[in-house]
């Protein structure tokens, strides 16, 4: 199985050493990426259009994506990629281990989503940090949500509405019950937001 990364950054995250973290957890998978996108926002335009610019550069049958302060753990492509094969899913996503900024592991699953089946009514399951084919990622594409969008009281951003389009668009989706990736907490996270965390620096 062939696959893209796109990690979409901006100048702090790169100036830190977060983006470089990111990407090095990509060169150390055991399934080797096909082609990794690092799209740069130099505008402060945010993360949904610096994701998708990278994502409409993918050329490989599969796209995953990650955020530049987060990492994956080294099996996490060979674990969705299996997973997508046993399945005939269109996209499948896993789950992560929060780490803070002091390397330290939290166990975390606030919203009791890990090891359970995804649910199209629920698509709050799922993150950002997902494995689709690139031509169904592609026609779906990143869009900024409505500043007042909301779920159960809660913003949701670009990976909420880039899935409820897979759904729509008649996606297979499967949870793969197994953590592989790192939610770093570092006090600065931008959830996306050009205005602020680090994305304001």
């Amino acid at each position: 199985m062939d696959i893209g990364v796109v990690i979409p950054t901006h100048p702090a995250r790169i100036t830190n050493g977060m983006t470089a973290r990111a990407v090095q957890s990509v060169w150390s998978q055991t399934l080797p990426a096909a082609e990794v996108h690092v799209p740069v926002d130099l505008i402060g335009g945010g993360a949904w259009t610096t994701r998708d610019r990278g994502l409409q550069a993918v050329r490989a049958e599969w796209v995953a994506f990650l955020d530049s302060d987060d990492e994956l753990m080294p099996h996490h492509l060979e674990t969705l990629a299996r997973g997508a094969k046993e399945s005939g899913a269109d996209y499948v996503y896993s789950y992560y281990q929060v780490r803070n900024a002091y390397g330290d592991e939290i166990d975390c699953d606030p919203l009791g989503h890990f090891g359970k089946v995804f649910n199209p009514a629920d698509p709050l399951q799922t993150t950002i940090v997902t494995l689709v084919r690139t031509e169904l990622a592609q026609a779906v594409g990143f869009h900024a949500p409505p500043m007042d969008s909301k779920v159960g009281g809660q913003r949701y951003g670009e990976d909420y509405q880039f899935t409820l389009g897979c759904v729509a668009a008649g996606a297979k989706i499967v949870h793969i019950p197994e953590r592989t990736w790192w939610w770093v907490h570092h006090g600065r996270n931008s959830a996306g937001m050009p205005n602020q965390g680090d994305a304001a620096a």
